[in-house]
């Protein structure tokens, strides 16, 4: 079928291409832009039963592309489709991702580069739970004698019990 002989003209022509990713037979996935460029974005193309009489379904809904704004996404799948327009009835994955590959500045251009390192930079370093001053705070340590006559002294609350320090003036 159609459908057979261009999924083995994409393995054949992207074999051992790192952006390609064969998702099923029907489905697949290429990075336009090498990883960690800020301007990469990955489109994914899926075949209906009617491909190539019907367009594909092309998704940028790829997690890797989650730094595009929803109006570049947009704009690139706009022109993506009159990519598709232009070439119903014949075998244009192919076509597609190199149209990608060849327009990505075009594409992107409206991406401010900088958003990456703001997602990245907006990881804000928290307090730490116990704030340093804390240790100050420490009770002295008592000996062990020290402690068995301050539990005598106290009710089971750790309150010493009313009166405990009052002088017996009777004496």
């Amino acid at each position: 079928s159609v459908l057979q002989m261009e999924l083995e003209a994409l393995r054949s022509i992207y074999e051992g291409d790192v952006c390609f990713r064969e998702l099923s037979p029907v489905s697949f996935q290429y990075r336009i832009g090498e990883n960690g460029d800020p301007k990469a974005f990955l489109i994914e193309v899926s075949w209906p039963e009617t491909y190539p009489q019907t367009a594909p379904v092309i998704s940028m809904d790829a997690f890797f592309n989650n730094t595009i704004s929803s109006a570049i996404k947009r704009s690139i799948l706009d022109k993506l489709m009159v990519e598709v327009e232009a070439n119903l009835g014949t075998a244009m994955t192919y076509t597609l991702f190199e149209y990608a590959k060849d327009n990505k500045e075009l594409l992107m251009e409206n991406q401010p580069v900088n958003t990456v390192t703001s997602v990245s930079n907006s990881i804000v370093i928290g307090t730490p739970a116990v704030p340093a001053n804390k240790k100050k705070d420490k009770k002295e340590q008592l000996s062990k004698t020290q402690k068995r006559k301050l539990a005598d002294k106290t009710d089971n609350k750790g309150e010493l019990p009313r009166g405990w320090n009052w002088v017996d003036v009777i004496k």
